[in-house]
């Protein structure tokens, strides 16, 4: 188990933080949002390296078969976890919310796609903005905690929903939607894991390189 010092947290939060206020910057009426892509992406979890990079392909195509569909008055995020999409944000219209998974579905290599579109108005920066620091702290949460593995579960909130993402065992998934769910804040936890068995868990363990 890999332990965080206070102030590796505080840095935690702090950039997670400034990365949210960075993407909201100059916003069109249309936001869409996703991974960055770059070395800092390439870190030790439970998806080979080249699965990491076609989720990041999957997620900036997705990102543009969206953008081409020219919503008005939307907020779309694109998340891939080993092939599989997460959809989130606001759109206005039902026939955007269908429009937009019909797009994604077909980007290469989706394995499946979960859409959880919501449809009401945009979210508002301020908005955004605690959903990032809410993100920063349920991450230190599982720091903190003795029995899981931080790296291995992906968090993204929006409007205080937590969904978490990731190759995880029933054991893993319970305990990391606990752990999530006492963050003050959190009003939601959203599972969206694959389950894996806990023989194969031990054979990842086995094949991870050590850091």
């Amino acid at each position: 188990m890999i332990r965080m010092h206070k102030s590796a947290r505080l840095a935690l939060l702090t950039l997670v933080a400034a990365t949210g206020a960075t993407q909201l910057a100059g916003c069109a009426p249309l936001l869409i949002g996703g991974a960055v892509m770059g070395g800092a992406m390439m870190v030790i979890d439970r998806r080979t390296s080249g699965t990491q990079v076609e989720d990041q392909a999957i997620e900036f195509k997705s990102l543009g078969r969206v953008r081409e569909l020219g919503l008005i008055n939307g907020h779309v995020n694109i998340t891939s976890y080993n092939r599989m999409v997460l959809i989130t944000g606001e759109v206005s219209r039902e026939a955007d919310r269908v429009a937009v998974e019909q797009v994604v579905s077909r980007v290469d290599n989706v394995r499946s796609v979960v859409n959880d579109l919501a449809l009401m108005e945009p979210s508002t920066v301020g908005s955004r903005t605690n959903d990032s620091v809410l993100s920063g702290k349920v991450k230190a949460s599982f720091v903190d905690a003795k029995d899981v593995q931080a790296q291995a579960a992906k968090v993204i909130t929006e409007r205080g929903v937590v969904y978490l993402m990731g190759r995880v065992t029933e054991r893993e998934a319970a305990r990391y939607a606990d752990v999530a769910r006492a963050v003050p804040g959190v009003a939601k936890v959203v599972r969206v894991f694959e389950v894996i068995s806990e023989g194969e868990l031990a054979q990842i363990q086995t094949t991870t390189p050590k850091q």
